[in-house]
């Protein structure tokens, strides 16, 4: 399983990012996405409320069985061991986080999932690579663009790195140009607005759109 999430991400290229929307949402926002392409969903806890977060591995658990064999779902915003635990308890397949924790990277690859802590710094890279992180997410990617990703790569080419964080695209074909693996994107693909108002056709839309960018970057 482990294996065929490693190569799923390095294939797919496109991780969508589901945030802040109901969890009761998560199997209408995945098929609409599902419908444009997209093989890789992250559902996000939320900081701010903790008392949500059981409900959201619940979704994440629920997203995975309906799509089992046609998609991989993991957890987003997983900042520490319990979370990484929750997530696994219900069947997510990778866990990405905001920030390098190494209990939380060693946790999750003890447990057989996919860890793709987040990092800004060649000391935040080098720190998540030894702790055992299969990717490493360049956040906030879109803020420093992928010059700066083409920079930090030279003396660390052999960490395998996402963009997430103001990729849309415009932007994605730069990314991997500049040697990104693969990217993460949120609110340009999982738009919340949309969802809220039950305009799931145009999530179809934007993965439909965001694949094919992809696709044309990588010929």
């Amino acid at each position: 399983m482990r294996e065929d999430v490693l190569q799923a991400i390095e294939r797919e290229k496109l991780i969508a990012i589901v945030r802040g929307i109901e969890s009761s949402a998560c199997l209408k926002v995945a098929q609409a996405l599902y419908e444009g392409g997209v093989r890789l969903l992250e559902i996000t806890y939320d900081q701010r409320h903790p008392e949500t977060w059981e409900l959201t591995a619940q979704a994440i658990g629920e997203t995975a069985r309906t799509y089992a064999g046609k998609m991989l779902v993991g957890a987003g915003t997983v900042t520490s061991e319990e979370l990484v635990e929750l997530t696994h308890a219900h069947g997510g397949a990778f866990c990405l986080a905001p920030d390098t924790n190494e209990a939380v990277i060693r946790r999750a690859v003890e447990l057989g999932m996919v860890s793709i802590p987040g990092a800004l710094t060649p000391t935040e890279v080098m720190t998540a690579h030894r702790a055992g992180a299969d990717f490493v997410k360049l956040f906030p990617a879109g803020d420093f663009g992928p010059g700066y990703m083409k920079a930090l790569r030279a003396p660390v080419s052999h960490v395998k790195l996402l963009a997430v964080g103001g990729v849309n695209e415009k932007n994605i074909p730069d990314f991997l140009a500049a040697g990104a693996v693969g990217v993460g994107v949120g609110g340009n693909l999982a738009n919340r607005a949309w969802i809220e108002a039950g305009e799931y056709w145009k999530l179809t839309e934007a993965a439909r759109a965001m694949t094919e960018v992809i696709r044309a970057a990588v010929k």
